[in-house]
C-alpha cells in the first residue's frame, strides 16, 4: 500500500467534504481517490467517512485519524522538496588552471545535461587538496601519480621555434662555460610544479649536467609562457597547451612524464557517480581525451632524424638548433 498516497487522498476528501472536489484537489481521478480512502479504511477495519449523496463526513474515528494523516501528508511533501533542492544543489568541483575557458564551459554545459550543476573552483595543486580537506568543495580533481591516475596527459617541451627534430633531449641544453649568452631554461608551470613531475625532471637536470637555474618553477603559466615566447627558452606543457600559445611541442627524449588526475570527494564521499556522468567531459576538459595523439600537430615528418637517440652526440649535436 502506498500509505501516502492513501493518506494524500484521506486529507485532501475530509478538508474539502467531497470526494470529487478532493479528488481534484489531490490531482486524482473520483475513481482513485475513492479507492484509496476504501484501502485505507480496509486497513483500519473502520470507516473513515460517512458517505452521503451530497457529501463526505467524517466518522469519529475518521476525526481521530485525520491529524496524524496530515502530518504524514507533510513530512512526505517536505521530504520530496528537500530531495528536488538536494538535486539541484551545486556541486563545487576544485579544477585545475590549466583548464581553458572553453574547456571549463564545455564542462558545465555537459553536467547540465546530466542534471548536474557544477559551480568550479579554479586552484593550484596544493591549494585543491586544502580545498578537499577543508569541505570547502564537495569534489576536487587532484593531482597524482599516473599510476594512481584516473585521466593522464602527457608532458612535453614546447618553444617559440620549430626545433626541428622528433625530440628534445635534455642534454643538448647542457652548454660549456665560455658559451655565449644566457642558457636556455625550461620552465615549470604551478600545476606541475609536483614531486611526481618536478622531481624526476631534477634529477634528469643534475643527471645530464644542466645548471640549477636551468630549470625553473614559474609563479604563473602567463609569465612562463611570455619568456618562452620572446627567448629560446623551452615549457614543460601538453600538447593541448602548446597549440593554444602557438607553441610547437616534443615529447622529452630521455624520460616520459605525464599529469595525472583523481577526483576525490570531501568527508568521505563517493565521487562515482559525478565520475560516471562526466568522466568523458573531465577528460576532454583536462586534454586527456583519446583523441590526443601523442604526436603533435606541427611535428616534423616521420623521416625527420630523432635527436639523441642510439646515438647521444649525434642527438646533442642536431638538439642544440632548437
Amino acid at each position: 500500500m502506498d500509505l501516502v498516497g492513501v493518506c494524500r487522498a484521506f486529507v485532501s476528501v475530509s478538508e474539502r467534504g467531497s470526494f470529487t472536489v478532493g479528488a481534484a484537489a489531490a490531482r486524482m481521478s473520483q475513481s482513485v481517490a475513492s479507492r484509496r480512502v476504501a484501502a485505507l479504511e480496509e486497513r483500519f477495519g473502520e470507516q473513515l467517512f460517512e458517505r452521503t449523496s451530497r457529501r463526505a463526513v467524517l466518522t469519529p474515528f475518521g476525526r481521530e485519524m485525520l491529524p496524524v494523516a496530515r502530518q504524514l501528508v507533510q513530512a512526505a511533501d517536505v521530504l520530496l522538496h528537500e530531495a528536488e533542492a538536494a538535486k539541484r544543489k551545486p556541486w563545487r568541483l576544485a579544477v585545475p588552471g590549466i583548464c581553458s575557458t572553453a574547456g571549463l564551459a564545455h564542462l558545465v554545459a555537459e553536467a547540465r545535461g546530466h542534471g548536474v550543476t557544477l559551480d568550479l573552483r579554479v586552484a593550484a595543486p596544493a591549494r585543491r587538496l586544502e580545498l578537499i580537506h577543508a569541505q570547502q568543495v564537495r569534489a576536487a580533481l587532484l593531482a597524482v601519480p599516473a599510476d594512481e591516475a584516473t585521466w593522464s596527459v602527457e608532458l612535453g617541451l614546447a618553444g617559440a621555434r620549430d626545433p626541428g627534430v622528433r625530440r628534445v633531449y635534455l642534454e643538448t641544453l647542457r652548454v660549456g662555460r665560455a658559451a655565449p649568452g644566457p642558457a636556455r631554461r625550461i620552465w615549470i608551470q604551478p600545476e606541475d610544479d609536483v614531486p611526481h613531475i618536478r622531481d624526476p625532471l631534477t634529477r634528469l637536470r643534475d643527471a645530464v649536467g644542466l645548471r640549477p637555474a636551468q630549470l625553473v618553477a614559474a609563479t604563473d603559466l602567463t609569465a612562463a609562457a611570455a619568456e618562452v615566447l620572446c627567448t629560446p627558452d623551452l615549457l614543460l606543457c601538453s600538447p593541448a597547451q602548446a597549440r593554444e600559445l602557438a607553441l610547437t611541442w616534443r615529447p622529452i627524449g630521455e624520460i616520459a612524464l605525464s599529469r595525472g588526475f583523481a577526483l576525490a570527494a570531501a568527508a568521505d564521499g563517493n565521487p562515482q557517480h559525478l565520475e560516471g556522468r562526466l568522466g568523458g567531459a573531465i577528460a576532454r576538459c583536462l586534454g586527456a581525451d583519446t583523441g590526443t595523439s601523442r604526436t603533435p600537430a606541427g611535428a616534423v615528418e616521420a623521416g625527420a632524424v630523432e635527436a639523441g637517440g642510439a646515438e647521444p652526440g649525434a642527438g646533442a649535436a642536431e638538439g642544440a638548433g632548437a
